[in-house]
């Protein structure tokens, strides 16, 4: 969303640095009124008595995007009607099911503003807008300014999302970091299932998988729990004895968490879930009495290292004097304005704030949301459920619609074997169309085979759903397949893909912490996407080693079995202290016309 919504509602984000107003003026220029917030005689531009010197602007409206700007909506033809809902339509595409209105701005951006009786009308003209297309609208938050006029004149923003419709709801997901301790899993128990923690631990209990976990408290593997938003804009989770299948079924918006290992035993799982799941955002967890300690500064790096947006939440701020919650703000405030990080803190203390950053956070790389909260009094954690409701997706319809014209492609990330089922995979399809009863091929083997296989059904969130879509996750069952034929990192192709694979590559890295020299023949653990291998470096062009911070192109080769690789795929390497990070810049692919589809390998093969 765009920048240019904290300009109409007064910056009410407080930006904890210095510089941070720049950020939150529109692009148009600078803020009306001598910048956000402003508590002078001046408002909005003008003075209370005079005429403006300045009058208060957005931005002229985009013709994409998801933000529509109306004067007033007072009473409309029906051809006029009509034609509003038509743009209505379009919006609610270009933002997958969501659209901002800002109603009493004109579509140069001139907030002109309402009276109390046009509002009222214009808002119930929308309402009508939003039933004719199967949507809800929320009034997310309203502000008065004076323009050419003594009589008080509004100007409301409002949210319209669309009511689901053959399960095509939103669906964002957020990988959950921090440091061992920090109450990561507390505060997924706390906002999915709807009851504040007892102190204890009690709230996490339900998002534990292993018995070792529970016993010591401590995740271990990677859990995922979900969290509805309707169409109103209100929370759906567990918390009226629902199932997974009714929160999917009454949610318009679903968040994913992917709650992540904390200690630094499980590192290479925590970097696992963050490159193979492809989170949208990562939520960093940090306990406001320990402040930035143990694997926090790791984590940071990953998320920055991989270009994922990250938020802060800073956790058990009840066990804390308000001087400590302020001491571990500013800690925070320090790293992350410090030129490796370079991004701006906000500080989230009201709904307005929540609002404003969430709309800045997607539209700017560079803005950090600071949530100071408690899993076990409650105190800011709606704040978060706000900010978590408005947050809108990063890619547009179109991007969408690009990704799924392109042939199928599935990554597997998780293989069970379920009673009655059979074999089940689970993953996220990067591209195309996935069908029930879709003919794919899968590998490679380690052999460098594709075997063929048929999907049988797909669950996606735990209820069934008969197409998968392009950047959604899910689980497909696969049915008499040989579960031992499969691992992780693997891929599922369309057969007209010819998928190109490879043990050797090259790639452009930046070493960014080794202990003395890194030179040919280092082994390193190589993560591109749901790839997690071994691999030697057999070349280092140009160079005969690499020091910590330097630049070189590197050629990899896989000790053990050839993977699934593209040209310009992230890459994060890392050997104990040693770490690195990069992108494959070329493959040496072996075809599969020279190692063929292989058609009967193990009982249970299915061909076509």
């Amino acid at each position: 969303m765009d920048s240019r919504v904290s300009e109409l509602f007064g910056g009410c984000c407080r930006p904890t640095g210095g510089g941070a107003g720049a950020a939150l003026r529109g692009r148009g220029g600078t803020a009306p009124g001598g910048g956000s917030g402003s508590k002078t005689k001046k408002k909005n531009g003008r003075s209370r008595g005079g005429k403006a010197n300045n009058p208060p602007y957005l931005p002229p409206e985009a013709e994409d995007g998801n933000i529509e700007y109306k004067l007033k909506l007072v009473n409309p033809s029906q051809y006029r009607f009509e034609h509003l809902v038509t743009q209505m339509k379009w919006r609610l595409q270009e933002g997958r099911g969501e659209a901002v209105y800002q109603i009493g701005v004109e579509d140069n951006g001139l907030l002109v503003g309402l009276s109390e009786e046009e509002m009222r009308a214009s808002l119930k003209t929308l309402r009508r807008m939003a039933e004719k297309v199967g949507a809800d609208i929320t009034v997310l938050r309203e502000r008065e300014v004076d323009y050419d006029s003594d009589v008080p004149r509004k100007i409301t923003e409002v949210l319209v999302r669309k009511v689901p419709d053959n399960q095509q709801f939103l669906d964002l997901r957020v990988a959950v970091l921090g440091n061992v301790d920090s109450g990561k899993s507390t505060l997924l128990g706390v906002l999915t299932q709807g009851e504040l923690d007892n102190g204890r631990g009690r709230a996490r209990l339900n998002l534990f998988r292993h018995l070792h976990e529970i016993q010591s408290g401590r995740t271990s593997s990677i859990s995922f729990e979900i969290l509805g938003f309707n169409s109103k804009g209100e929370v759906v989770n567990y918390s009226d004895s629902r199932t997974a299948e009714e929160i999917c079924e009454s949610s318009s918006k679903m968040i994913t968490f992917i709650d992540l290992a904390g200690h630094h035993k499980y590192l290479k799982t925590t970097i696992f879930g963050l490159t193979s799941y492809c989170p949208d955002f990562a939520m960093l967890v940090v306990s406001a009495n320990t402040g930035i300690a143990g694997t926090t500064r790791e984590h940071l790096g990953l998320a920055m290292a991989l270009k994922v947006p990250f938020f802060i939440v800073i956790s058990k701020v009840d066990l804390c004097s308000k001087a400590t919650v302020e001491r571990t703000v500013k800690q925070l405030e320090r790293i992350l304005k410090q030129p490796g990080c370079n991004k701006l803190p906000l500080l989230v203390n009201s709904d307005d704030d929540a609002v404003t950053a969430a709309q800045q956070f997607a539209q700017s790389p560079n803005i950090t949301p600071i949530f100071t909260l408690s899993s076990v009094s409650g105190e800011n954690l709606d704040l978060l459920k706000v900010f978590l409701n408005i947050l809108p997706p990063l890619t547009n319809s179109k991007e969408q619609e690009e990704l799924m014209q392109q042939l199928t492609e599935f990554q597997v990330d998780e293989i069970y074997t379920v009673p009655e089922v059979g074999t089940v995979v689970g993953g996220t399809l990067s591209s195309g169309i996935c069908r029930e009863g879709e003919n794919l091929v899968v590998g490679p083997t380690d052999d460098g085979k594709f075997l063929r296989l048929k999907v049988c059904s797909i669950q996606r969130n735990r209820s069934a759903c008969r197409v998968l879509r392009a950047g959604q996750a899910a689980t497909l069952a696969l049915g008499p397949f040989d579960r031992s034929l499969l691992r992780k990192g693997m891929v599922m192709v369309s057969p007209e893909m010819n998928p190109t694979i490879c043990s050797v590559f090259e790639a452009e890295i930046v070493l960014l912490f080794h202990a003395t020299t890194f030179r040919k023949g280092f082994q390193v653990t190589v993560h591109v996407g749901n790839v997690r291998q071994t691999a030697i470096v057999e070349k280092i062009h140009g160079k005969d080693k690499l020091r910590t911070g330097e630049k070189a192109v590197v050629c990899f080769r896989f000790i053990k079995h050839p993977e699934y690789l593209k040209i310009g795929a992230k890459l994060l390497f890392r050997e104990g202290v040693t770490k690195g990070i990069g992108h494959v810049t070329d493959l040496q692919a072996i075809t599969t016309k020279e190692n063929g589809l292989e058609e009967s390998l193990g009982p249970g093969q299915l061909s076509f």
